[in-house]
């Protein structure tokens, strides 16, 4: 999956709110909960570079993906926004 395919996703999630989606729950939260994901994730992909396989690493690195992605649809970011600023 790409990122422009994660971001697609969140922005459906977002749209749809399906029940039973632990998304659904994140978004339900806000700014607050999807930072939250998002800082610990971020420490738990750091934690597994120091102490993990690589295979771990790049789940949780997977993971802040998402978390990036959420955060975007939830704030309303486009890709070309963030695009233009790496």
């Amino acid at each position: 999956m790409t990122f422009e395919e994660i971001y697609a996703l969140a922005k459906q999630r977002k749209q749809e709110m399906p029940e039973g989606k632990s998304t659904t729950e994140l978004f339900r939260k806000g700014v607050d909960g999807i930072g939250k994901k998002l800082v610990e994730e971020a420490a738990e992909s750091w934690m597994a570079a120091r102490f993990e396989s690589r295979d771990a690493q790049a789940l949780e690195l997977s993971q802040v993906l998402y978390y990036v992605a959420c955060m975007m649809a939830e704030k309303g970011l486009t890709l070309e926004e963030v695009n233009a600023k790496l």
